[in-house]
């Protein structure tokens, strides 16, 4: 694939080498999103799925083809670059708040404790009682669907803590109360909108049009600066149904699909060690699944250094520093290329223009080339933003939109912990009227009192809403994910 230029000659990527992941860095400003955009108009023209966030809401350009402008025909003269062949691409626009794209969306319980809790902001405590709460509803046979489903089994944990304590370990209200209010703020951001059914089939990302050319799935985010947290968990909830789903492939002649994550320094802000552990951990094995991942950010330190290690291929735009701190690390990401002979790559960086990027991939051998500097080529789609008219009517007429539409709502644990709650309150009424009536037909006799409850007499022993759901079996709840739920490494479910 071409994707730069220097001195008049084309530098190229090898594309079998896109599962070895990649990043592009770069300040503001300095073309990362145009790089980003070249790279998925080229796999798209080599019939590769294309999954892209948009956080600017500028990539809907993807649909039009571009124009020959004056200023890029003096910029293209100057370098000595070909003029683009100018074509639109397939586009798939997706939302996960349901406003500029087919709605994007999964359930409660295919996110899974880990990803919740990161969502919900909790600490460890309240962390381990979710994950207790969850265990309960695989026991026993809860689907957690959507927001409802979740409100419900914390209110019953909450009532029945002190029984299911015994079971569960420690499930203090205090946390539960906690994990409600933090339920409460996320339904306030608009959440909701994201959990519901029917969820997200992971395969459906990876599709071709009639042309033979890789659909590019255009996710808006453009909201992120108000809903990180949400953002940050559909990436890692989508890195984890990648790895949990996709078979076993190994070193494919092209990879089955390849994603760009924008702002990637937001997956790892806050996150836990057992949750950066395990991102590190998928992002080293899912090249065997043909999935190449590229995080896009603004400086590479913002990502962990085992992440970092996996990303073979390495473009980077400029980086200015202003005080000893930010010279070091810009010394430190120069030391991190194949040194090119009698180039400081350090102050190259530096010094790069915009659209001028250091540029490092991996040859056909797995190795790193040594790094050049090179300007980006130009895109063959419109720069620009299209028409919001025309990207609605471009989600309008997608197969997937007609898929994904329309929400419906499974009987779940908001329908099951309500109906066994309503047969609770009857049960209890005509217990409470079976024993008037017996406590009128025994009135006045002697004997009975404690020996009657011990050996079975008119007291019966009540059995508590706890025990209940422990008997029960998933096998007997109509519509319910069943009981021998298995949960992969993000803790979401597998599907079988």
């Amino acid at each position: 694939m071409n994707i730069a230029i220097k001195d008049g000659q084309i530098i190229t990527f090898d594309e079998t080498m896109a599962n070895r992941h990649g990043l592009i860095a770069g300040a503001t400003g300095t073309g990362k999103t145009i790089t980003m955009k070249l790279l998925a108009e080229e796999f798209s023209k080599q019939g590769v799925p294309v999954f892209i966030t948009d956080i600017k809401g500028e990539l809907s350009g993807f649909a039009e083809p571009g124009t020959l402008s004056p200023k890029l025909q003096e910029r293209l003269e100057k370098l000595g670059a070909p003029v683009p062949e100018f074509q639109p691409f397939p586009v798939q626009f997706w939302d996960l708040l349901k406003k500029n794209g087919t709605p994007l969306r999964t359930t409660i319980s295919e996110m899974g404790p880990l990803l919740m809790s990161r969502l919900l902001g909790l600490n460890d405590t309240q962390t381990g009682v979710l994950y207790a709460v969850f265990k309960i509803a695989d026991e026993n046979g809860l689907a957690l669907l959507d927001f409802k489903d979740l409100h419900e089994m914390l209110k019953f944990v909450y009532e029945n803590s002190t029984d299911l304590s015994a079971h569960y370990g420690n499930i203090s209200k205090q946390s539960v109360g906690a994990i409600q209010r933090s339920l409460l703020v996320l339904e306030q951001q608009g959440a909701q909108e994201f959990f519901q059914e029917p969820a997200l089939v992971i395969t459906d990302f990876l599709q071709t049009n009639a042309d033979g050319n890789g659909i590019i799935n255009v996710l808006d985010v453009s909201y992120i600066y108000h809903s990180p947290d949400l953002y940050s968990a559909f990436i890692l909830y989508l890195l984890s149904e990648l790895f949990e789903q996709l078979p076993e492939v190994g070193d494919l002649p092209l990879p089955k699909i390849v994603f760009f994550f924008e702002e990637a320094h937001l997956l790892f802000r806050n996150a836990s060690k057992t949750l950066q552990e395990k991102v590190e951990q998928v992002v080293k094995l899912i090249r065997s699944k043909g999935v190449g991942v590229f995080f896009v950010t603004q400086n590479p330190k913002d990502i962990p250094e085992p992440v970092l290690a996996q990303l073979g291929n390495r473009i980077q735009h400029a980086m200015r520093a202003f005080t000893p701190a930010e010279q070091r690390i810009i010394r430190s990401i120069a030391d991190s290329f194949r040194g090119n002979e009698g180039m400081n790559v350090a102050e190259e960086i530096m010094a790069l223009q915009i659209g001028e990027a250091m540029i490092s991939t991996l040859d056909e051998k797995g190795m790193p080339t040594p790094v050049e500097k090179a300007f980006i080529l130009a895109p063959a789609s419109s720069m620009d933003p299209i028409d919001p008219a025309r990207v609605q009517q471009l989600i309008s007429t997608s197969f997937l939109n007609n898929k994904y539409a329309q929400t419906f709502d499974s009987e779940s644990a908001y329908e099951i912990l309500t109906k066994r709650a309503e047969e609770s309150a009857h049960a209890a009424e005509q217990l409470k009227a079976q024993a008037e009536a017996e406590k009128e037909t025994t009135a006045g006799k002697k004997g009975g009192g404690i020996l009657d409850s011990i050996f079975g007499g008119p007291s019966r022993s009540r059995e508590s809403a706890v025990e209940r759901m422990i008997k029960n079996t998933a096998g007997s709840i109509g519509t319910q994910v069943g009981r021998a739920i298995t949960r992969g490494m993000f803790g979401g479910l597998l599907k079988k």
